[in-house]
């Protein structure tokens, strides 16, 4: 799997969530570039870039530990530890690191990469420092496993429409769970790749110039056109079945429908959805 532009946004969000949901001072990370080696790409809050571009091999050091195991490990003082390998100690020291975590970033069953936070002194990380970093990998997991789907679907290698339709509802609602602001633009621009074609079909039409729609009037549709009950769309969305139907009311009323299929018709009619 090779990596690209938004593949790099994704992991320096995920290592900003890291520092920020554990108080580390220091972050790095990287993703697997082909077979078992994971090249470390991205750093946060570093001294140097010694760490830079290397290259971890599976079963090697604490990440390619990490990545053998695909379960998160942790040493208190790296050059001396016994549990791991030492192949890279020299980037390791010079960049002063000592108590170091590693998590996996695990994507359909497989690693994907490693997300890595540390001191430069030799005190024990915690079991909140450990499920924190581990949130800041499932968030980057959904994000690549969201992305990824995307990236197939609009390069015509999916079956069709309705697959593109679960992928714009998954987008939408991972979205509206996601704080950081950078990361949610990047993944409500992957759903405008998605509706592209509508999008262009009801500017023709001037449909997209009469009906205005909330975002979170968009999620509901999303959710509805990929089948979704009241119930799920709101499981999705992380707010209440009520609130669910007010939206959906809402929306049916600008777009003078009478039902939620007809909704769904001219929000797409409308260029709000694939």
């Amino acid at each position: 799997m090779t990596t690209d532009a938004s593949d790099a946004v994704e992991m320096r969000n995920a290592l900003l969530r890291l520092r920020r949901g554990t108080g580390l001072p220091i972050a790095f990370g990287g993703l697997l570039e082909a077979g078992q080696q994971m090249r470390i790409s991205e750093l946060s809050g570093t001294a140097t870039h010694a760490l830079r571009s290397l290259v971890v091999t599976s079963g090697t050091g604490l990440g390619g530990k990490t990545v053998a195991l695909s379960r998160p490990c942790v040493v208190t003082d790296y050059s001396a530890s016994r549990q791991i390998s030492h192949e890279y100690d020299a980037p390791v020291a010079v960049e002063g690191l000592r108590s170091v975590l590693a998590v996996p970033v695990v994507v359909r069953h497989r690693v994907r990469g490693v997300l890595y936070g540390a001191l430069r002194t030799a005190l024990p990380l915690g079991g909140r420092m450990l499920d924190a970093a581990v949130e800041a990998a499932r968030d980057l997991e959904r994000a690549l496993a969201v992305r990824d789907e995307a990236r197939t679907l609009v390069a015509g290698a999916g079956p069709g429409w309705e697959q593109v339709r679960e992928a714009h509802a998954a987008l939408r609602a991972l979205a509206g769970r996601i704080t950081d602001p950078e990361l949610r633009a990047e993944l409500l621009g992957a759903c405008a790749l998605l509706t592209a074609e509508s999008a262009g079909s009801a500017a023709e039409s001037g449909g997209s110039a009469r009906v205005r729609l909330a975002p979170r009037e968009v999620d509901v549709l999303a959710c509805v056109a990929a089948g979704a009950t009241n119930a799920v769309a709101a499981d999705r969305l992380g707010v209440t079945p009520e609130t669910v139907k007010g939206y959906l009311r809402s929306a049916m009323r600008k777009l003078r429908a009478r039902t939620r299929g007809e909704a769904v018709v001219a929000a797409r009619r409308a260029g709000w959805l694939p």
